[in-house]
C-alpha cells in the first residue's frame, strides 16, 4: 500500500520544479513510497536509498530528472549547505529526512509524513500540497458576479464542487492520494465562462437575460473567440495565475477522450460534472436522459453517446466496483 499510494503521487504532479520533502522515522516507509513514484514515473532503474552517496538521479519519461537525496548522515546545519547546491534543480528533487532542515526551507513543495502505527498494524500518510496557488471561494464570487453567471450555473457549480470531493475522499479510501482542495476549487469554477456556449433555448437562466449581461458574455464571446467553455475557462484561469487549476478545468468537456484527462484531479472533476444535473446528483444514465432532452433541438445529440460511453469507462476505472453513490 506504501508503493501504492507512492504510484498514485505520480498522476497528481503538474507542473515543475517541484520539491519532495519526505518525514519519517527509520522504516517508516519513505524509500517504498518513492520507489511507487520513481517505477510510475517510468524509471526503470530499482530506486535505493543514497544514505551515503547522499544522492542519486534518475531521469523520468515525462516529469524531467529524478533527484533522489538522503540527509540521514548530516547534521542540520550540514543539510541545509548540501541542499543549497540543488537548489536550481528543474526536475522532481526528492528529499528523504528533510526534518534535518530548518522549517523555513520547506514553505513550498509537496511535505510527505509518514509515520508507523504499530497498534494498528500499519503506517499512515500525511500530505500537504505547497506546490500550486488556490483561488479563494472569495475570488471564486467575485469573478461570478462579474460575468453575471447564472444562479444556476453558481449552484451546479457548487453542487459539483461538492461531488467531486465526496469523490474523492472514496478514491482515497482505494489508496490513492487525491488534492481534494484543488479538486474543490477547480470544480467551482469548471464553468465560470459557460455562457460561451450558449444557444438560444438551451442556456438555463431563470430570468430574461438583460442588455448589460448580454453586453458582457458578448465582449468575454469575443476575447475567447472560438474556443469553447471548457478551454476558455482555463485560458482565464491562467490568465488570473493559476495554471494548475486551469489544466484541471480544461479537459472537462463532453466529448473529449479518456487519454486526454491523465491525472486523479482531471478524471474527477469529469466524472463529477457527469453525475450532476443541473445541481441534483443522478447516475449516468438519468444525465443522458437529460442531456438528450435539452438538446434534442440543437443537433448535438450525436455527442450523447459519445460523453455516455466515456463517462461510463471513467466510473468503472475510478470504481470498479461500482459507484459510491
Amino acid at each position: 500500500m506504501t508503493r501504492f499510494a507512492g504510484a498514485s503521487l505520480a498522476h497528481t504532479l503538474y507542473s515543475l520544479p517541484v520539491t519532495l520533502w519526505i518525514t519519517g522515522e527509520l522504516g517508516a516507509g519513505k524509500t517504498t513510497f518513492l520507489q511507487g513514484l520513481a517505477q510510475e514515473l517510468g524509471i526503470e532503474q530499482r530506486l535505493t536509498s543514497p544514505t551515503f552517496a547522499l544522492e542519486q538521479r534518475y531521469q523520468t519519461k515525462n516529469m524531467g530528472e529524478f533527484l533522489h537525496v538522503d540527509l540521514y548522515r548530516l547534521e542540520r546545519d550540514q543539510a541545509a549547505k548540501f541542499i543549497a547546491g540543488s537548489d536550481e534543480h528543474r526536475g522532481l528533487r526528492c528529499i528523504e529526512w528533510a526534518e534535518r532542515l530548518p522549517s523555513s526551507l520547506r514553505t513550498s513543495g509537496i511535505s510527505i509524513d509518514l509515520k508507523e502505527e504499530p497498534q494498528k498494524g500499519g503506517r499512515t500518510l500525511s500530505i500537504h500540497f505547497r506546490d500550486m496557488r488556490l483561488p479563494t471561494l472569495e475570488q471564486v464570487r467575485t469573478w461570478q458576479n462579474k460575468f453575471f453567471l447564472s444562479h444556476m450555473v453558481v449552484r451546479h457549480c457548487d453542487a459539483v464542487a461538492t461531488t467531486a470531493v465526496r469523490l474523492g475522499e472514496e478514491y482515497q479510501k482505494q489508496g490513492h492520494i487525491v488534492r481534494l482542495d484543488a479538486l474543490r476549487a477547480a470544480a467551482l469554477v469548471h464553468d465560470i465562462v459557460r455562457f460561451v456556449d450558449f444557444h438560444r433555448g438551451t442556456a438555463h437562466t431563470e430570468y430574461e437575460i438583460n442588455p448589460l449581461h448580454a453586453r458582457t458574455w458578448k465582449q468575454v464571446k469575443e476575447q475567447y473567440a472560438g474556443l469553447r467553455h471548457e478551454t476558455a475557462a482555463a485560458r482565464f484561469l491562467f490568465e488570473q495565475g493559476f495554471p494548475e487549476i486551469a489544466e484541471i478545468i480544461r479537459v472537462h468537456g463532453l466529448t473529449l477522450a479518456d487519454s486526454t484527462r491523465v491525472t486523479t484531479e482531471q478524471r474527477l472533476l469529469y466524472y463529477a460534472d457527469k453525475r450532476v444535473k443541473l445541481d441534483e446528483v443522478v447516475s449516468l444514465e438519468e444525465r443522458l436522459r437529460d442531456f438528450t432532452e435539452r438538446y434534442s433541438r440543437s443537433g448535438k445529440l450525436t455527442e450523447s453517446d459519445a460523453w455516455y460511453e466515456e463517462a461510463r469507462k471513467t466510473e468503472k476505472e475510478l470504481f470498479p466496483d461500482g459507484p459510491p453513490f
